[in-house]
């Protein structure tokens, strides 16, 4: 099985709104709430200002309400 190099790394990625543009290829993010990883293809939530990922909608509303 031939993996992609960038197979188990972090990916670094900048957030926009409605869309990221990776800057450093990998497979996966860290979630900013829980530290889970989230790979690439289920990352559904992030905050553009804070240029942070979430693993899911209840961490999303977590973090904005602490930053509130």
């Amino acid at each position: 099985m031939n993996a992609s190099p960038a197979a188990g790394q972090s990916a670094q990625l900048h957030y926009g709104d409605g869309e990221f543009a990776v800057l450093r290829p990998g497979d996966h993010v860290v979630c900013a709430v829980t530290g889970r990883r989230i790979p690439l293809t289920a990352l559904r939530y992030w905050s553009a200002p804070l240029q942070e990922p979430y693993a899911g909608p209840s961490e999303f509303l977590s973090r904005a309400a602490s930053a509130a």
